[in-house]
């Protein structure tokens, strides 16, 4: 009889392992379902973004312009005076000298629309070689006139 209780003592005790087969069972079937939905969801969706009237940024002082021409002519408006043509050794001295005496000043880059982007990019380039650590692109507003330079 005490082996009839010690076999029945062994029954009924309890199962304390967990049953992880479901578990697996449902991850397999979640990474199957995001294997096939990521590649969705890098399509191209057209997407129509909100439009604003930006105000353009107040300077204190008059920038320092860079104009860059169609045929890669370089300029420099320096303090409000008048345009003049300019080297990119010039243009780097100048610029450099004016920027470490005024850190503040803004150094903006004004390209031709039929010019090419190298261009712009070497004057970029060049500029941020003479010390120049903040440069900005002006554009024209669409429809404001027939200029060289876009803002």
């Amino acid at each position: 009889m005490a082996m009839r209780n010690a076999a029945r003592h062994k029954r009924m005790k309890l199962n304390s392992e967990i049953n992880v087969v479901p578990y697996i069972d449902v991850m397999l079937v979640l990474l199957i379902i995001f294997m096939v939905t990521t590649p969705m969801l890098n399509a191209n969706v057209d997407v129509n973004l909100p439009q604003a009237n930006a105000k353009s940024l107040a300077d204190k002082k008059n920038p320092v312009i860079v104009s860059v021409g169609a045929d890669g002519s370089l300029y420099l408006t320096m303090e409000g005076a008048k345009k003049e043509p300019v080297d990119i050794e010039t243009l780097k001295a100048k610029v450099g000298a004016f920027v470490k005496a005024n850190p503040e000043i803004s150094v903006l880059v004004a390209g031709d629309r039929d010019g090419t982007y190298q261009g712009v990019y070497q004057v970029l380039a060049d500029l941020q070689l003479a010390g120049v650590s903040k440069v900005g692109l002006m554009s024209e507003p669409q429809g404001a006139g027939t200029g060289n330079a876009r803002k």
